[in-house]
């Protein structure tokens, strides 16, 4: 029973007390809370800034979570919610349609590359994915294939947190306390170019096919009548940003052709502008069989998921009795479909993915500023989409033991950025690295106000170390 019951906007509310006796954050030590640190409350977005409840502003360095790519405080995005609530508030898609549901799919149907013309609306991009090894598995079994159930992906990549994500994802630290998992899921090499093998050399193309044959190697070792799919991002977002070498998804493609195994381009994070081009598989030149996209279709303002299939996956659906037995109460949500849809005017309007294709250089120009400073070891990433990781000696490439991480991190960065009123994320899931996704509308002047913030906490930090 709650004791601190009152009207959201009542004055006299005490949100800390609430928060730490109620709330249960996502991904969070709750121990700083307990002893009595203050939980951050953010009260207010406009354009790329945020406000917390003290007043203070912060350039939301992140998007919220990679999510935000038109901006906070967008009043057409509100006001096709509330047109849409009151029209027709909710209605599922289980054997019924609503017109935006249908209105969505088609209209990212005309967006995906290729042949993928069916779309599976789910809530977030968990389900996206899990949907996706869900269908291959299915896909498999309607075409004389039911042994194929395997998935390939990479170390340290992250495909969300339901059991079957969580299998695929490939950062043990997440999964170990829920194990076992679902069996079958395998892991290949990523393409972290700084952290390459040394016997793989400086050339970038090399390093890509290398790592690509990783993954029929893979496919190999396992049986390629027993796997059914390759999960990749088109930019790793777990380690801190890991563009394609040249060649990496040419290869890739190959490889999964060869052996019959479907190629899922995971575009949670990626697709709708953030490195470019509306999806990363468009930008990068590679045909998936499956996109799994989420958080920027809405830009956040309300929550849906998509996975987008290909002709061929649809095809055993067709006729007879057959149907894909999966779904989810909000799947496709009417409200949801109608944000998205604004969202997308928005896109068309404002030119957004010629805007960050245009500036995508500057910003990782004026990022590669801070590599004078001794513990930035590299600067990676691919249009609005950076990572910037940190190592003790920039000579050799060594980087912080766990205890070292959890200082700088923990015990400095994420404090020192908040104070510095940047909003982002210093991340260890991996090598230790800060990095940036911000919202798709900004430009010069916002760039150059990052570094200057990145600049002042990572000087501090060298020289606490």
């Amino acid at each position: 029973m709650s004791l601190h019951t009152a009207s959201s906007h009542d004055a006299s509310f005490d949100y800390q007390a609430a928060g730490r006796d109620h709330l249960w954050l996502h991904f969070t030590r709750h121990s700083t809370y307990e002893k009595g640190g203050e939980m951050p409350l953010i009260v207010r977005g406009e354009g790329h800034k945020i406000w917390d409840s003290h007043g203070r502003e912060y350039i939301d360095g992140l998007a919220g979570l990679f999510v935000v790519q038109v901006g906070h405080g967008r009043e057409e995005l509100a006001e096709a919610a509330a047109k849409q609530a009151k029209e027709l508030a909710f209605f599922p898609l289980w054997s019924f349609a609503h017109p935006r549901a249908v209105e969505l799919a088609d209209r990212i149907a005309a967006m995906a590359p290729g042949d993928l013309n069916r779309v599976f609306f789910t809530t977030g991009g968990g389900e996206a994915v899990e949907s996706a090894w869900k269908l291959a598995k299915q896909y498999f079994k309607l075409t004389g294939k039911p042994n194929k159930h395997k998935v390939i992906s990479r170390a340290v990549a992250y495909h969300g947190t339901p059991q079957g994500a969580l299998s695929i994802t490939g950062i043990p630290p997440l999964k170990e306390m829920f194990e076992p998992l679902v069996p079958g899921a395998h892991k290949v090499p990523n393409t972290n170019f700084y952290r390459r093998p040394e016997y793989v050399g400086d050339d970038e193309k090399a390093f890509g096919r290398w790592a690509a044959d990783r993954i029929g190697e893979a496919i190999e070792f396992e049986g390629a009548d027993t796997v059914a799919a390759v999960f990749l991002e088109p930019v790793q977002n777990a380690g801190g940003c890991f563009p394609p070498p040249p060649g990496y998804f040419e290869r890739v493609r190959e490889i999964c052709d060869e052996h019959d195994v479907l190629l899922v381009s995971d575009e949670v994070i990626c697709a709708f502008g953030r490195v470019g081009e509306m999806f990363g598989a468009t930008e990068f030149g590679y045909q998936p069989d499956i996109i799994t996209c989420a958080k920027g279709m809405t830009s956040g303002y309300s929550p849906i998921g998509a996975m987008i299939a290909s002709d061929r996956l649809f095809e055993p659906f067709r006729t007879g009795t057959t149907a894909y037995a999966h779904g989810y109460t909000f799947g496709g949500h009417p409200v949801s479909s109608a944000v998205a849809l604004a969202n997308l005017d928005i896109f068309e309007r404002e030119g957004l993915t010629d805007h960050v294709q245009r500036n995508a250089p500057a910003f990782r120009a004026t990022l590669e500023k801070l590599l004078d400073i001794p513990i930035v070891g590299d600067v990676r990433g691919h249009g609005y989409f950076y990572g910037i990781e940190l190592v003790k000696d920039r000579e050799t490439k060594e980087t912080f033991d766990e205890a070292e991480s959890e200082r700088l991190l923990r015990g400095y960065l994420s404090g020192a950025l908040y104070e510095a009123g940047l909003y982002c994320r210093a991340d260890d899931r991996g090598d230790p690295v800060i990095q940036l996704a911000p919202p798709l509308i900004i430009g010069q002047p916002e760039f150059d106000d990052i570094e200057q913030r990145l600049r002042s906490v990572l000087t501090g930090a060298l020289e606490r170390l």
